[in-house]
């Protein structure tokens, strides 16, 4: 076990997936000799060669669809999209293509890739290169949609994505990318499967991503006035870990659902809204969402730290759902 910068996590999984299995291959702009635009694939070309590791041309489009092809030929190519909000230009190979093939093949040919990118905001980086588009893949159904927390996440749970038969999109916070963390590649996860970040009986905060260290640091300022808060990193988005929400529900009887994407028809919704259904018995006060208002990401920095969702709003929503 060692200590990791999350991008450092990214890349040994790709390191040690590469040198385990000779049909991984990674594709993208700028992934070989510059090593990525986050460096998470910083040495591969080095180790692996330009047959393994290859720059393309500037076309997510045409990305997306070759590697859906190489797939389909037997091999596991992992693609990185350089920022999320350009995976609109790959949606027809991902929607139309990747997600359904084994549906169309009756179950005889798989599309065993993977879709690396990064997302969200805090850097003002602006509307173009900050957005949190998870919701729209989580929503296609044969696509896998993971969102990892910590390096030890972004580790397994690339490897376990690597290994899977079926199409993963791979979602890491590009704010994320310097986080440091113990990380044992012994270890392993399962894409589906949530996590109690931290124990609490009051309230639980059910979330993923980087927001998952806003909810620890609003359970932490809240611990001191006697509120104890759950912490639930669902880790995997599509498809997520209803035993794991409805368990923790049991426990504290409060929920509120936090996302950075925006809040109107998100991942919250489709939470918040099975919860009720499934678990309404159980819910003393009604779920509480906290996400990004309907509108773009700012580019001003003052504009976008009222867009983020921050532990100080993660606090209000608690006091609000104890009311």
């Amino acid at each position: 076990m060692s200590e990791l910068r999350f991008a450092q996590a990214v890349n040994l999984a790709l390191t040690d997936a590469m040198r385990s299995d000779e049909s991984v291959i990674v594709l993208g702009e700028d992934v070989a000799a510059a090593g990525g635009s986050f460096k998470a694939t910083r040495g591969l070309v080095e180790q692996f060669g330009v047959a393994r590791v290859r720059d393309t041309p500037i076309s997510e489009s045409s990305i997306v669809s070759a590697a859906v092809g190489a797939a389909m030929g037997g091999l596991k190519p992992v693609v990185e999209i350089m920022f999320m909000d350009f995976i609109t230009l790959a949606m027809d190979a991902l929607v139309n293509q990747a997600a359904k093939a084994r549906f169309m093949f009756g179950g005889r040919s798989h599309v065993p890739m993977v879709l690396r990118t990064p997302h969200g905001g805090g850097l003002s980086a602006g509307p173009q290169h900050s957005q949190c588009l998870e919701a729209w893949l989580a929503h296609v159904p044969g696509l896998k949609v993971v969102c990892p927390s910590t390096p030890q996440d972004a580790y397994s749970l690339l490897r376990a994505a690597i290994d899977d038969p079926d199409p993963v999109i791979f979602v890491e916070h590009k704010g994320m990318y310097g986080k440091k963390g113990e990380v044992d590649p012994s270890q392993s996860a399962t894409i589906g499967s949530a996590r109690i970040a931290r124990a609490g009986t009051d309230v639980s905060i059910v979330t993923y991503g980087s927001t998952v260290d806003h909810a620890l640091a609003a359970a932490a300022q809240l611990d001191s006035d006697g509120i104890s808060v759950e912490v639930l990193d669902l880790r995997s988005i599509q498809p997520w870990d209803q035993a794991a929400v409805l368990a923790s529900v049991a426990r504290t009887h409060r929920v509120v659902v936090a996302h950075e994407a925006v809040q109107a028809f998100g991942v919250g919704a489709e939470i918040a809204a099975w919860i009720a259904e499934h678990g309404f018995d159980e819910l003393d006060a009604p779920v509480v969402r906290v996400a990004a208002p309907f509108m773009p990401v700012p580019f001003s920095g003052a504009l976008e730290q009222h867009y983020m969702v921050t532990p100080a709003r993660l606090v209000a929503a608690v006091q609000k759902t104890l009311a």
